[in-house]
């Protein structure tokens, strides 16, 4: 249900919120997070233009969060980039169904509003301190600290 736009700016948005009082360049921010350079510039600039990120040029200059991980939610990241997208009416323009949805595009548009809310309660700082053993995409500063790299 997500675009592959919008799991690149979460990616690059988790990473920024692991060195929020440092700035980071794309061609680090992609290294880290995997994803291509290019892509990830425009992705970049999705998130400067929605209020999540700051960019700077020159030496020293690069992106930085906007605001603390605990004060940035989810949902606001995925808005930046690719707004969800509620059906409010008929989405194959049955004028007889007007806005009273038929039981399949009403099931979906519940499962757009349930993901809506899910990440509208959810901050950036709550998914970086969440436990698991779940081996993540990226290796992030704090891991490789620990690892004296």
């Amino acid at each position: 249900m997500l675009s592959q736009t919008v799991e690149y700016a979460l990616r690059a948005a988790t990473y920024l919120a692991t060195v929020p009082e440092q700035s980071r360049t794309v061609d680090q921010i992609a290294e880290v997070t995997h994803v291509p350079v290019a892509y990830l510039s425009k992705v970049l600039q999705q998130l400067v233009r929605g209020k999540i990120v700051a960019s700077r040029r020159g030496t020293g200059g690069g992106f930085t969060l906007v605001r603390s991980p605990d004060a940035l939610r989810i949902l606001e990241i995925v808005q930046a980039v690719e707004p969800i997208r509620r059906i409010k009416t008929c989405p194959l323009g049955i004028a007889k169904h007007g806005k009273r949805l038929c039981p399949l595009h009403r099931r979906l548009d519940n499962a757009m509003a349930q993901m809506e809310e899910a990440f509208a309660e959810s901050t950036l700082a709550e998914i970086l301190a969440e436990r698991t053993e779940s081996i993540p995409l990226c290796e992030f500063p704090n891991q490789l600290a620990g690892r004296g790299r």
